[in-house]
C-alpha cells in the first residue's frame, strides 16, 4: 500500500512538472514564430547615409575617380537640387540618373545637396595640353566668364563646377548640349555654338583643356 502511494505521488509530481515546463516553453515558441521586422527604409536616413548612395559613381565625398563622371563635391545646393529635378523630369537624358533621381523625395534631395555643398572639391589628376589650355583661358573670358566666374571655379546657384573636372566628362557634356540631350540651359547651348562657329572643334578642346587643368 505504501509502495502504491509512493507511485501515485511520483506520477502526480511528474504531471505537475510537465505542466510547468509546457507553460514556460510557450513564450519561446511564440518568439520563434514571430514575423521578422521589416527592413528599414531609406526615408529618415541621415544626409551622410543618403549621400553615400552617390559615392559609388561620384567618389568619396563627391570627388570623382572616374573620367566620365563629374565631381559633385562643393557644388552649390541649389544647382544640385535643380540638376536632380531636371533628371527626374527627363529634361536631361541619361541612362542612369533619370531613374535614380526619381527615387528620392524633395527632402532627401535637399539633404544630399546640402551635404555635398559642404565637401571640399579636388582637381582630377590628368594631363592637359598647354597651348590649348592657354587658348581656352582666352575663350573662357570671352564666352563663359559671365556665368562661370573665377576660371570655372565659381559654384554660385546657377553655375556648376567646371574647374578641375575630368576632361572626358567635359567633352561629353558639351556634346550633349550640342545634340539636344541636355534641354535645360539654352544660354549654354548658344555660347557653345558661338565657340564652335568662331573657333571650330579646337575651340571646344581648348576649353576642355583649360578647365581640366585648373587646380582647386
Amino acid at each position: 500500500m505504501q509502495i502504491k502511494a509512493l507511485a501515485v505521488s511520483a506520477l502526480v509530481a511528474a504531471m505537475i512538472a510537465g505542466c510547468g515546463t509546457s507553460a514556460k516553453e510557450e513564450p519561446a515558441a511564440a518568439a520563434a514564430t514571430a514575423p521578422a521586422e521589416p527592413p528599414k527604409l531609406l526615408t529618415g536616413a541621415s544626409a551622410a547615409m543618403l549621400a553615400s548612395t552617390c559615392e559609388g559613381c561620384h567618389g568619396d565625398n563627391g570627388v570623382s575617380n572616374g573620367p566620365a563622371t563629374p565631381s559633385i563635391a562643393g557644388m552649390s545646393a541649389y544647382y544640385f537640387a535643380e540638376a536632380m529635378a531636371e533628371f527626374a523630369a527627363e529634361d536631361t537624358k541619361t541612362t542612369i540618373m533619370t531613374r535614380i533621381a526619381k527615387g528620392y523625395s524633395e527632402e532627401e534631395i535637399q539633404a544630399m545637396a546640402t551635404y555635398f555643398a559642404k565637401q571640399k572639391p579636388a582637381s582630377a589628376n590628368q594631363e592637359t595640353k598647354t597651348s590649348l589650355a592657354m587658348k581656352g583661358a582666352n575663350l573662357h573670358e570671352e564666352y563663359c566668364s559671365e556665368c562661370h566666374a573665377d576660371g570655372g571655379k565659381d559654384v554660385s546657384e546657377d553655375a556648376g563646377l567646371l574647374a578641375g573636372q575630368w576632361m572626358p566628362y567635359l567633352r561629353n557634356t558639351l556634346a550633349d548640349y550640342r545634340s539636344g540631350e541636355r534641354l535645360g540651359g539654352k544660354k549654354m547651348l548658344k555660347k557653345v555654338e558661338e565657340v564652335v562657329d568662331a573657333h571650330g572643334e579646337e575651340g571646344i578642346e581648348a576649353l576642355v583643356n583649360y578647365y581640366g587643368g585648373q587646380r582647386l
